[in-house]
């Protein structure tokens, strides 16, 4: 069942910040810092379980896998990124089930066609207007937990102009999706006018350097949105101290960079390895 945090949150005014998961890791340490939705993003998901790009690579199986491992790791509800739906309207209704079925909170497709590109890289080709908002209707119908909800995300910013974005997402807040997410704008008016001309709940994305000008949450839910996404977050930092540390080991062959490192007892105890001490402890012989 799909958590009703979020449809409770965005009904209630209360802005939602979710940050990105890349991997079961950043999963457990969201935990423990207390995140209660969280984000699980297309991109970063595949770049660390297969070390590919967001390029439309990665199957409908290998991503409804990750996010259900998602859901089971993550205490917070989950937002699941489903990409284009993997294909045509059979396609997005099969994922939407499967997805719902994982216990993800909402959905996102885009209207990119498949293969899909990520949002903030070149080459994006469109599906036509209409074709998405069969899409949109196909998802919502797909669900059978009200508290399932669908984000419809549309890239045409680059190619169709702010306002063919604008009229895209008016059309499928039209055929049903419940979040609006106009991908890559490009300055703080744009973003401002989006949230000003559509009437559904607005979804930011927060991508550390991509095309929108990141903002805090304070500043996006004054512009008018309802929640934001943080999606490249950790995996940037977890990368960026990754390429520090082995640097590190390579100069100098340090490799107890302490400065750096969580700490390994409690990062057995947010794994997991306390259950299976107490489980060794009553039934090892």
């Amino acid at each position: 069942m799909a958590d009703p945090i979020l449809r409770r949150k965005l009904e209630a005014g209360e802005f939602v910040a979710a940050p990105g998961i890349h991997d079961m890791i950043a999963a457990v340490v969201a935990n423990k810092v207390g995140f209660d939705i969280v984000y699980g993003t297309g991109y970063w998901l595949t770049a660390s379980a297969l070390g590919l790009p967001d390029a439309g690579i990665a199957t409908y199986t290998q991503m409804l896998d990750r996010m259900a491992t998602l859901v089971r790791t993550s205490d917070a509800a989950v937002i699941a990124d489903a990409d284009t739906g993997y294909g045509g309207l059979l396609n997005v209704h099969h994922t939407v089930r499967g997805y719902q079925e994982a216990g993800v909170t909402a959905v996102q497709i885009e209207d990119q066609e498949f293969p899909k590109k990520c949002g903030h890289t070149p080459f994006k080709r469109l599906v036509p207007m209409e074709d998405m908002v069969e899409k949109v209707r196909v998802a919502c119908k797909a669900r059978s937990d009200d508290n399932l909800l669908i984000v419809a995300r549309t890239d045409a910013r680059q190619s169709e102009g702010f306002e063919g974005a604008i009229a895209r997402a008016k059309a499928y807040g039209e055929a049903g999706a419940d979040i609006l997410f106009v991908e890559a704008l490009t300055s703080e008016d744009e973003m401002r006018r989006a949230c000003d001309l559509l009437d559904r709940p607005m979804l930011a994305n927060m991508a550390n350097g991509g095309l929108t000008p990141m903002r805090t949450a304070a500043e996006l839910q004054a512009m008018g949105y309802a929640m934001a996404i943080f999606p490249s977050l950790t995996a940037l930092v977890a990368a960026r101290s990754i390429e520090t540390a082995l640097r590190r080991l390579k100069a100098d062959g340090c490799g107890d960079p302490a400065d750096m490192l969580f700490d390994f007892k409690e990062f057995c105890s947010l794994i997991g390895f306390e259950d299976v001490w107490a489980f060794e402890k009553e039934w090892a012989r």
